[in-house]
C-alpha cells in the first residue's frame, strides 16, 4: 500500500514524498525573470516539506502576445530560475519547470487587440473581439521556442518540466472542437488537433537528458455541456502516454466553468478524484492530481487507495507553506486551512500579485516577518474576538506580548459563525476552529460576556500599550416599511436562532442573501431571493470563479430571484415590491430574511482614539465591513508594526 511519505521516483528524478505544489502563477521582474518575492516565496514551500514544487506558467515566447507571469525564452532568464531552484534544493524539494506556449483566447490584457487562437472563435474576456488563428508557421516556431526553453530549463537546473495544456489554454484550445475550426493539419480529427501537443512534447524531449521527466498537465472533462468529455478525454491520455510522457497531471473544468478548474469555497472535498481515477485506470504511467485535497486524511487515502501517485497542494500551499511538516508530525490542528475564497486569483488577475486571505506573510515571506522578540513587556488589549480581533491576539502572542480580548458574547468567532454556518461553507468553519485553537494553545487571555465602555477604556489607561477595536459589524436596520418589525436578519437564521416557516423571502442579494437563499434551499425550503439591482451578487466583489459557482447554485436550487425589484412594504407574512417591470407585486411568505448589509461597531472609536491616541487601532468590519481577508491582515500588520 503506497503512502503520502513514500520516497519514489520519477524517470531520473528521486522525490521524498508523494505531495507537490501545484502550479499557480507568480509575477515576475519587467523582463519576465523570476523576482525576489517569488523566490522566497517558492523557498518558503520547499522549507515546509513538499517533496516536488511545479512553477506557474513560463511562456516560451512573447511574439503573440503580451507575457502573463514569467518568461522563460532567453538566456538571461536561466539565472533567476537556476537561484530559485538551488535555494529550493537546499531544503531537498524538486522543482519542476512549466512551459507555455501561451493563452491564446484566455489572454486577458486588452480589450482593443484580438488575440491569436487554435482558430477564429470569439476571445473568452472581451467575445466581441474574434480570435486570429495561428499560421502553420507560427506553430512551428512555437514548437521550435518550445525545445529551445526546455533546454534553458536544464541549465537553470530543473528536475522536470510539465507542457502547459489544460484548462482551455492555448493547447487545449487546439485540441477542442468547440476552439479549433481549422481545416488543415492541425484541425479536424483527434490526431490532428492533437498534433501541435505531440510536437512540443517531441521538442522537449529532444532537448533535454534520456530519462529526464516529462509532465504533462491536461483536462480530460471540460465539464461544460457541449465541450469535451471523458470518453475522448481518456483518448487524449492515451495518446499523450504513447508520446512517452514519464506522467499525467489530471485537472478538470475551462474558463466557461472556471471553478470546475480552480475549486472554491463551494466545492466538495476530491472535487477532480473521479475524473483522475479514470486516467489512472486507462495508463500505466503515474497520474499526479490536485482539487480540494486539503484534508490530510483525504489526501492519505487517494494515495493509499491507489486513486493517484502524487498528490497536489495548490492555494493551500499558499495558506500554510508548512502542510507536509505539520501532516507528517501529526500537528494537524496547526495547519492554516485555505478557505477557497480565489482572493489569491482575484489579485492576480486585476493586475497585482498574491495576496492569501489566511496568510498575510504569503508572497511577503521576508517582508513581513515579525520583528524578533525582545526583552520588553508588551500588553495588548482587543475589543471583540472575530477574526481580525483573534488574528491581532495570536500575533501578539508571537511577538511574546501579553494578550487580552474583551469579547461581548460566550464564543470567539464573530460573524465566522454565520459566514461557516452552511454545510458548503465548511472551509470557512474550519478558520474558526483554527483561530480559536490557536488562542487556546498560544495562551491568549479571553474575557467572556465582556462588552466594552468608555469608563472601562478609561480603567484600562496604564495597563495596556496597544487597544485595538476589532468589534465587527451588525446587520443594517432599513427604512423599508414593516422591515423592522416583521422581518429576521439572515445572520440570526445562520446562527440558529429563529426556526424559519417553509416558504422564505429572502431580501438582499449579496454574498449573505445568497448563501443564505441556498442554504435555506438545501435544507427543503422554498425560497424567493429578491435584489434592487439587475442582478444578484453585484456588489459582491467575489473572484470570477466563486461567483460562476455561486449563481450555478442558485440555479441547482430551484431559488426563485426577483432582480430589479424594489421591496416596498413588508407585513406579517407578505412582501410588496415592484418587479421589474415596475409592477406592484405581493408575495405571500412565512418567514422574511434581512440580507440588506452590515454596518461598523464603531461607537467606541472616538473615545479610544482620545484615551490612546497613537497606541489605538480600529481593524476589521469596525473600521469598514468587507472581507475575511481584510481583518485577518489587519489584525496581523497592526501587531506586526508594533514598536
Amino acid at each position: 500500500m503506497n503512502s503520502l511519505f513514500d520516497r519514489t521516483r520519477l524517470g531520473t528524478m528521486r522525490l521524498k514524498n508523494r505531495v507537490f505544489m501545484s502550479p499557480m502563477g507568480t509575477t515576475g521582474e519587467a523582463d519576465g525573470s523570476y523576482n525576489n518575492e517569488a523566490i522566497n516565496y517558492f523557498e518558503e514551500r520547499a522549507k515546509g516539506g513538499v517533496g516536488m514544487i511545479i512553477t506557474g506558467a513560463n511562456v516560451i515566447s512573447t511574439k503573440f502576445e503580451p507575457r502573463p507571469c514569467t518568461e522563460l525564452s532567453n538566456f538571461h532568464h536561466v539565472e533567476r530560475l537556476n537561484m530559485l531552484i538551488d535555494r529550493c534544493h537546499h531544503y531537498g524539494a524538486k522543482v519542476c519547470v512549466q512551459l507555455s506556449p501561451g493563452l491564446g483566447r484566455q489572454q486577458f490584457t486588452d480589450p482593443f487587440t484580438p488575440p491569436y487562437s487554435a482558430g477564429s472563435v470569439p476571445s473568452f474576456w472581451f467575445p466581441d473581439l474574434k480570435c486570429k488563428p495561428f499560421s502553420e508557421e507560427d506553430i512551428q516556431y512555437l514548437v521550435k521556442r518550445m525545445g529551445y526553453s526546455a533546454s534553458l530549463a536544464i541549465n537553470a537546473g530543473a528536475d522536470a518540466i510539465e507542457l502547459h495544456d489544460y484548462g482551455g489554454y492555448l493547447l487545449d484550445q487546439f485540441q477542442s472542437k468547440q476552439w479549433n475550426n481549422r481545416t488543415d493539419e492541425y484541425g479536424g480529427s483527434l490526431e490532428n488537433r492533437m498534433r501541435f501537443t505531440l510536437q512540443c512534447i517531441k521538442a522537449i524531449q529532444d532537448n533535454v537528458p534520456d530519462g529526464f521527466p516529462v509532465i504533462v498537465k491536461f483536462t480530460p472533462d471540460q465539464r461544460v455541456k457541449g465541450f469535451r468529455t471523458l470518453d475522448e478525454g481518456l483518448k487524449i491520455a492515451k495518446i499523450l502516454e504513447n508520446a512517452g510522457v514519464t506522467a499525467l497531471h489530471v485537472d478538470t473544468g475551462c474558463y466557461e466553468q472556471w471553478y470546475q478548474a480552480i475549486t472554491t469555497v463551494y466545492s466538495p472535498e476530491a472535487s477532480k478524484l473521479d475524473v483522475q481515477k479514470a486516467v489512472k485506470e486507462v495508463v500505466s504511467i503515474p497520474v499526479l492530481g490536485d482539487g480540494k485535497l486539503k484534508n490530510p486524511l483525504t489526501a492519505k487515502k487517494v494515495v493509499a487507495d491507489g486513486d493517484l501517485d502524487y498528490v497536489g497542494l495548490a492555494k493551500q500551499m499558499l495558506a500554510d507553506p508548512f502542510w507536509v511538516k505539520k501532516v507528517k508530525s501529526g500537528h494537524t490542528d496547526d495547519i492554516v486551512p485555505c478557505i477557497g475564497c480565489n482572493e489569491c486569483l482575484a489579485a492576480g488577475f486585476s493586475g497585482k500579485h498574491y495576496y492569501c486571505t489566511v496568510n498575510p506573510l504569503c508572497y511577503a515571506e521576508k517582508s513581513f516577518r515579525l520583528p524578533q522578540r525582545d526583552d520588553k513587556k508588551r500588553a495588548v488589549l482587543v475589543i471583540g474576538g472575530g477574526p481580525a480581533g483573534m488574528e491581532a491576539a495570536i500575533t501578539a502572542k508571537k511577538r511574546g506580548f501579553e494578550a487580552t480580548i474583551w469579547e461581548k458574547s460566550d464564543r470567539l468567532g464573530g460573524l465566522l459563525w454565520a459566514a461557516g454556518a452552511p454545510a458548503f461553507k465548511h472551509d470557512v468553519k474550519n478558520l474558526l476552529n483554527y483561530l480559536v485553537t490557536q488562542c487556546n494553545k498560544d495562551g491568549v487571555n479571553v474575557i467572556y460576556d465582556k462588552e466594552a465602555t468608555k469608563a472601562d477604556l478609561k480603567q484600562a489607561q496604564g495597563r495596556f500599550d496597544e487597544v485595538i477595536l476589532a468589534t465587527g459589524s451588525s446587520p443594517v436596520t432599513t427604512s423599508i416599511s414593516g422591515m423592522k418589525e416583521n422581518a429576521a436578519f439572515a445572520v440570526e437564521y445562520l446562527n440558529h436562532r429563529i426556526d424559519p416557516g417553509h416558504h422564505v423571502a429572502v431580501i438582499g442579494a449579496g454574498l449573505t442573501g445568497t448563501e443564505t437563499a441556498c442554504d435555506l434551499a438545501e435544507q427543503g425550503y422554498q425560497v424567493d431571493l429578491f435584489e434592487q439591482l439587475p442582478n444578484i451578487l453585484q456588489n459582491a466583489n467575489e473572484c470570477l470563479n466563486n461567483e460562476q459557482h455561486l449563481k450555478a447554485k442558485v440555479a441547482a436550487d430551484n431559488i426563485t430571484v426577483h432582480t430589479s425589484a424594489t421591496v416596498k412594504e413588508v407585513q406579517n407574512g407578505q412582501v410588496t415590491y415592484l418587479d421589474d417591470q415596475q409592477q406592484a407585486q405581493t408575495l405571500n411568505c412565512d418567514t422574511v430574511l434581512n440580507a440588506i448589509g452590515f454596518q461598523s461597531n464603531d461607537q467606541l472609536s472616538n473615545d479610544l482614539y482620545a484615551l490612546f491616541d497613537d497606541h489605538a487601532n480600529v481593524i476589521g468590519d469596525a473600521l469598514q465591513p468587507r472581507k475575511i481577508m481584510n481583518a485577518i491582515h489587519e489584525g496581523y500588520h497592526t501587531i506586526r508594526t508594533m514598536e
